[in-house]
C-alpha cells in the first residue's frame, strides 16, 4: 500500500473525514509549497549571484518558473477531477490568473523595497516571500476555481483516500 494510504489509514476518522471533504485545498497547499521552495530556491540563487542589484527581476524570474510547475502540478493533482475547458483555453486562463498572482505577490516586495526603502534579507523574505506569496495563494485558489477549473467533477476521480478493513492493523 502507498506511504500517503498507510498514513492516512490511521488517522482517526473525523480526520479523514476532513481530508477527503478538503482534499482539493490540501492537494493545492501541496503544490503551494513544493512552489515556494522552488520559487524561494531561484530567487535566492538568482539575488546572491547575478542579480544581486536587481532583487525585484530575481524574484519575478523565480515566481515565472514557479508558475510554470504550478500549473502542471495544479492541472495534474491539485484540481484534477475540474475542468470544464479546453485545455488550451485553460492553460490561458492559468496564466492569465497567474500574471495577476505575480503582481500580487511582487507588490509587497516592491512597497517594502521601492516605498519603505527597507534593504534588509528580513525585510525580503518576510514581504515577497510571506505576505506576497500568501496573498497570491489566497487570491490564486479562488481564482483557479472560479475561472480556470471552474466544473467540478469534470474529469474522472480518483479513489477516495478510506481506510479499508484490511489495511487496519491491529496491534496487541
Amino acid at each position: 500500500m502507498p506511504l500517503v494510504r498507510r498514513i492516512f489509514s490511521r488517522l482517526p476518522e473525523p480526520v479523514r473525514f476532513l481530508a477527503n471533504k478538503h482534499r482539493e485545498l490540501i492537494r493545492f497547499a501541496v503544490v503551494g509549497g513544493t512552489t515556494f521552495l522552488i520559487d524561494n530556491g531561484i530567487w535566492y540563487a538568482l539575488k546572491l549571484t547575478i542579480l544581486q542589484d536587481k532583487v525585484v527581476t530575481a524574484k519575478a524570474i523565480a515566481v515565472l518558473v514557479a508558475v510554470i510547475s504550478s500549473y502542471v502540478l495544479s492541472r495534474e493533482w491539485s484540481f484534477h477531477t475540474r475542468g470544464g475547458r479546453e485545455r488550451h483555453h485553460e492553460a490561458a486562463l492559468f496564466f492569465v490568473v497567474s500574471g495577476i498572482g505575480i503582481g500580487v505577490n511582487l507588490a509587497p516586495l516592491t512597497v517594502s523595497r521601492h516605498f519603505l526603502d527597507l534593504h534588509s534579507e528580513f525585510a525580503d523574505f518576510v514581504s515577497g516571500s510571506i505576505i506576497g506569496m500568501l496573498l497570491a495563494t489566497a487570491f490564486k485558489f479562488w481564482a483557479m476555481r472560479k475561472f480556470v477549473f471552474p466544473e467540478a467533477d469534470a474529469r474522472p476521480d480518483v479513489r477516495p483516500l478510506r481506510a479499508r478493513p484490511e489495511d487496519r492493523r491491529d496491534v496487541a
